[in-house]
């Protein structure tokens, strides 16, 4: 990764020319990846997520967006603090930390950061993971076998050992490939802790809560206590939760 800055008018921007030749090529507008015929997908959340290809490449373009009571003032709006403070900025500093520990994490292409005034407004584009589907989408259409609940779960505890809180650990945030292989995202708001023993249960319960929220809200979908119990014998809590 060759990573490059432009700052300029409020606006900064770091991008990887490795992927992208020059500030041109870089864009966080989907009508202009749209207008390249480059969309080639999208996700809806709290804001829609764009899956755009470029240079033969898949990738994920994400804008931030606040989510609870805050977002009826301003969903897309932060108080600037400093570049460094910032959400994207923050957000690719724990990604390269992670990568380099090994951990299994999308990589940062390019993030955007638009600041006006004492506010800014803020995008970030990753790499998409290949054949990849979010532990969601595919409860709600098969059955995973228990070495599938074992892997989540060693892989949530590796996070885990190596301090990383994920603040938003839920069964979007969770993807495995066609191999098997699993993943985290989003890492927003995410940072890093000394591992203890109240976060990382909070943290399973989370996730134990997005689990059944979405069993309750969907006519199909394949979650079950014993699937826990197996996500819990992966993570190594047989007896805890």
């Amino acid at each position: 990764m060759n990573k490059i800055e432009r700052h300029k008018n409020g606006l900064h921007i770091r991008y990887d020319s490795d992927i992208f030749n020059n500030i041109d090529d870089v864009s966080f507008n989907s009508r202009v990846w749209a207008q390249r015929s480059a969309i080639v997908g999208f996700a809806e959340g709290r804001a829609t997520t764009f899956f755009v290809q470029h240079q033969g490449r898949d990738f994920v373009l994400r804008h931030y967006q606040r989510g609870g009571l805050v977002s009826k003032i301003s969903n897309e709006k932060y108080l600037w603090l400093g570049l460094k403070l910032s959400r994207p900025w923050r957000e690719w500093l724990l990604l390269e930390r992670m990568q380099k520990k090994g951990l299994p994490v999308p990589v940062p292409a390019a993030i955007q950061v638009e600041r006006k005034g004492i506010f800014y407004r803020a995008d970030i584009m990753m790499h998409r993971i290949p054949h990849s589907r979010t532990l969601m989408n595919i409860l709600m259409t098969e059955e995973l076998a228990e070495g599938y609940w074992i892997t989540i779960g060693s892989v949530i505890r590796r996070f885990h050992e190596d301090g990383v809180y994920h603040a938003d650990l839920n069964a979007n945030n969770i993807m495995l490939d066609d191999g098997g292989r699993c993943y985290l995202i989003d890492f927003d708001k995410c940072g890093i802790r000394k591992p203890r023993l109240k976060w990382q249960k909070d943290n399973l319960l989370r996730l134990k809560r997005s689990l059944n929220k979405i069993a309750m809200n969907e006519d199909v979908f394949y979650f079950l206590e014993e699937n826990w119990r197996s996500l819990l014998r992966g993570y190594g809590w047989d007896d805890i939760l």
